[in-house]
């Protein structure tokens, strides 16, 4: 099946995210096949990322957004499994510190945009700034842009404002080499329910809740709906968003790992091939190894 077209979205109506299914296609019930493809999948990301790396010609940005308790570091983790480290960088974004707070929105993403050549995750991003501020409009207030007083001017005008910034911003990186690829796990409020229970049942998972979750947890429904106008309106024909039913983690993670090797294999990927004198020079290495006696 091809996930990377199934779970597509560009845009070009109202996403409607409440409606679309949390959980996996029927058709994938057995969870040794799952793991089995996941398997051939992550070697075959990791000979992508050797040719991607060693010919420094491209960079790849994966942006993972999601409700608390979707499965991104699990993602991250498995999926990136086989990829060399020196190739990889992961990148969580958390509340701005007052350095980051002093200058524009993006200021401290732009420092993390991977080197061509790399592979870039962001365990939240950008995005963050058009969904936690607008179901809490305080952030914005507090972190005094420009002529924002008061929460009523954090307002539709305002974010699509940023939207419009996200949209030139990913163009930008498109233009300079960068192949922008975009995730929401979409998971259910009851599904996250029991993952909640998980972590406060089992100790060895305990690290893992926030008394914050539960809090956010009440703003479900605005959260819903952000997440739907920012999708709606950041989503276009060449950096779609991928809205992958995540209730199941085996499954999400085999349609982003699908979804990832397909737009990389859309890449003129190569190693680096050398010309007359590089190659002349390779054979003098060689003859002289072969020359040596001991």
């Amino acid at each position: 099946m091809n996930f990377e077209k199934q779970y597509r979205y560009t845009g070009k109506q109202k996403l409607g995210l409440t409606a679309l299914t949390t959980g996996p296609d029927e058709k994938y019930n057995d969870e040794k096949v799952i793991k089995a493809q996941i398997a051939k999948n992550i070697k075959q990301l990791t000979e992508l990322q050797g040719k991607l790396y060693a010919q420094d010609r491209y960079g790849v940005l994966i942006v993972f957004q999601a409700m608390d308790a979707a499965g991104k570091d699990s993602m991250i983790a498995h999926i990136m499994s086989g990829v060399n480290p020196q190739g990889c960088e992961v990148t969580s974004f958390k509340q701005p510190t007052s350095k980051e707070i002093a200058h524009d929105y993006l200021w401290r993403i732009h420092e993390q945009v991977p080197k061509r050549g790399m592979i870039g995750i962001f365990n939240r991003s950008y995005y963050e700034d058009v969904l936690v501020s607008r179901v809490h409009p305080e952030i914005i207030v507090n972190e005094h842009v420009g002529h924002i007083e008061t929460a009523d001017q954090v307002n539709d005008a305002f974010f699509n404002r940023r939207f419009k910034d996200m949209r030139y911003f990913e163009d930008y990186l498109q233009d300079n080499g960068y192949l922008v690829l975009k995730f929401f796990l979409h998971m259910s409020k009851a599904e996250q329910k029991q993952r909640f229970i998980r972590r406060i049942e089992l100790p060895s998972h305990n690290w893992k809740f926030s008394a914050a979750d539960i809090r956010e947890r009440k703003y479900w429904d605005d959260y819903q709906r952000v997440y739907d106008d920012a999708i709606t309106n950041t989503a276009t024909k060449t950096t779609p968003w991928y809205v992958i039913p995540s209730d199941s983690k085996w499954y999400s993670r085999l349609c982003v790992s699908e979804i990832i090797n397909r737009r990389l294999s859309e890449l003129p990927l190569a190693y680096p091939s050398l010309d007359a004198a590089n190659q002349a020079q390779l054979k003098t290495a060689l003859d002289q190894l072969d020359r040596e006696t001991d």
